[in-house]
């Protein structure tokens, strides 16, 4: 017997309610739209996942190895801003102004980020180290062992490995939960 959450109940509702709803109005192909009356099962709310802020220490402070200045500038960045992991791989220099930083949001929207103490002094530490040999996107503000824009695919995988090294299960947290957790402790603590 299979046990869907009220979650997938609720998708599949909504994916035969849109299908009859297209047949009705859309493409005229029936004359009643049967599933019109059919209800969404009832949904338990679900708080994402974030981290707390002896968490976040110490995901910060299981920072390590030879890519350790750039991997803790994106942790920080990615906690103290609540970066979607496209915007934040999509950074140019040319996007940070002072204490500002201008991001390409969903739908091509720019959003412009303020920058605290902790994201400043991380992104300045980085630059000093960030290679300029031989770069291969010179417009990138992350970049890869092989001089390019870092990956989305990159970013997602440092971030699981210190998750995994702060003690916390990585399955459980991702890039976008770290949004989250930006959200969650700005709420909480104000400037984090």
């Amino acid at each position: 017997e299979l046990h869907n959450t009220s979650v997938t109940r609720a998708r599949k509702v909504a994916s035969i309610k849109s299908f009859y709803k297209y047949l009705h109005t859309k493409v005229k192909l029936i004359d009643f739209n049967p599933a019109a009356e059919l209800d969404s099962p009832k949904m338990v709310k679900r708080l994402p996942k974030y981290l707390n802020i002896d968490e976040s220490l110490n995901l910060l402070d299981s920072v390590e190895g030879k890519n350790k200045v750039r991997d803790f500038a994106i942790l920080v960045l990615f906690m103290n801003c609540g970066f979607r992991l496209s915007e934040l791989v999509g950074i140019n220099l040319k996007d940070i102004k002072q204490d500002t930083l201008t991001v390409m949001g969903k739908g091509k929207k720019e959003r412009t980020i303020y920058l605290n103490q902790a994201c400043r002094d991380a992104i300045d530490d980085y630059l000093k180290i960030r290679p300029v040999e031989n770069v291969k996107d010179k417009k990138a503000l992350f970049l890869s062992e092989r001089r390019q824009r870092i990956s989305p695919k990159t970013v997602q995988y440092l971030v699981k490995k210190y998750i995994g090294f702060s003690g916390l299960d990585p399955d459980k947290y991702s890039p976008h939960k770290l949004r989250h957790t930006a959200a969650t402790l700005m709420y909480k603590h104000g400037n984090v």
